[in-house]
């Protein structure tokens, strides 16, 4: 009788023991780095943004953004320099896995959300493309909208 209060207990530890919310955090620092015509690059802005935020960091720099189990957009751009756009996608830890076996998927769904099951690489160097210099083309017309 007193044993299943005992087994009860002893079986949400071992659950929540899987869980990466738990023991991982929801943040992670990246380190981000131009590089353009095979030289490292100072000084470009980049946005970072994913489905949970969007980050500012000038390169070479530091940068603490919030995981998630979706892909990492980078735009970064320099006046006369140059440009770039990547997406880096999210990988899985260990801990996920873990979860997903010891809790029989519900702290897998749980990490999922949250994003602590999940890592980007922590170093983030970006291939910019040179400035090239804009064509002068036609004005575009009243009321049309250029995105």
């Amino acid at each position: 009788m007193y044993l299943r209060p005992a087994f009860a207990v002893t079986a949400l530890l071992a659950m929540l023991a899987g869980c990466a919310s738990l023991t991982e955090s929801t943040e992670q620092s990246v380190m981000v780095q131009t590089v353009l015509d095979h030289r490292e690059i100072a000084g470009v802005g980049c946005v970072l943004y994913n489905d949970v935020g969007k980050w500012f960091v000038t390169t070479p720099g530091r940068v603490t953004l919030r995981k998630s189990a979706g892909p990492l957009r980078i735009d970064c751009q320099k006046a006369g320099k140059g440009w770039a756009y990547e997406k880096v996608e999210s990988k899985a830890d260990a801990n996920l896995w873990g979860n997903l076996a010891l809790t029989a998927g519900v702290g897998y769904v749980i990490d999922k959300n949250t994003g602590a099951g999940y890592d980007y690489p922590a170093t983030l160097t970006v291939v910019m493309h040179p400035a090239q210099e804009r064509e002068e083309g036609p004005t575009p017309s009243p009321g049309v909208t250029l995105f």
